[in-house]
């Protein structure tokens, strides 16, 4: 990859990790081990990100309707959920990479919004780059905290309904102080958003794999960087305009 490619790279990845129970199914594991082969494939994905310059990537964890699953399967999530963030905490200080968590909270048990807590907090100065782990997400629910939030402040006549617009909406929704996402990557083979990042990845480019997120790898994750990179990014201008643009910043 060369320096100017690396410069054109998605600054904000997504990625949709989906496809654990399949691959289980498929190596005939026992139940819960696909969950656990995929909790190994998230480092190699963080590592590759930063050292290729990518400034923020935040993977889809746990849904707002996973909550429906199984029992059993919801505890084994929160229990590797757990056991992530006590992992993630010194790899993240070794990498200066700072964790976030985005979602509901409320359902978590106390020690996990502890956990997370204490990771965020310890891992807050670092800059090098952002993991984001949503959990308990949902992206209809961010839009709709965020509107309520925005009421609440024009109730206390903190702000002018009139100044609410999309900028401010964005600055105040999960990740707003974050580039937008640039890049969304879903495994597993399905091809819809489950309700992830809908604000967040409105001009997102979308890449679907077949690859099972326990198979998925960092020269698959490259392969997806070489399809943004050969897409053309208009952003409601047209082809020409872009070209155009390109001519003058030369």
């Amino acid at each position: 990859m060369t320096i100017s490619e690396e410069q054109r790279l998605p600054k904000h990845v997504a990625i949709i990790m989906d496809g654990n129970n399949r691959f289980a199914k498929k190596k005939q594991l026992q139940k819960g081990d696909g969950h656990r082969e995929g909790k190994n494939v998230l480092d190699p994905v963080v590592e590759h990100c930063r050292k290729v310059g990518v400034k923020a990537l935040t993977v889809y964890a746990f849904s707002s309707e996973n909550w429906n699953r199984p029992q059993y399967e919801v505890e084994l999530l929160m229990q590797l959920l757990g056991e992530t963030v006590r992992e993630q905490i010194p790899r993240m200080e070794k990498f200066k990479i700072a964790l976030r968590f985005i979602g509901d909270r409320s359902r978590l048990t106390t020690e996990l919004q502890d956990l997370m807590l204490h990771a965020e907090q310890r891992t807050a100065k670092f800059t090098e780059m952002t993991l984001t782990i949503a959990v308990s997400y949902g992206g209809m629910w961010d839009i709709t905290q965020t509107a309520k939030k925005l009421a609440q402040l024009v109730k206390d006549q903190v702000l002018d309904v009139g100044q609410i617009d999309s900028d401010l909406f964005g600055q105040q929704i999960s990740l707003g102080d974050l580039p937008a996402v640039d890049l969304l990557i879903r495994t597993g083979g399905d091809y819809r958003l489950s309700n992830f990042l809908l604000w967040q990845a409105a001009y997102a480019e979308l890449y679907f794999t077949e690859t099972l997120w326990p198979e998925f790898t960092t020269d698959e994750l490259d392969h997806a960087f070489g399809v943004f990179l050969g897409r053309e990014r208009r952003f409601g201008k047209t082809s020409e305009q872009i070209q155009q643009e390109k001519t003058e910043n030369e």
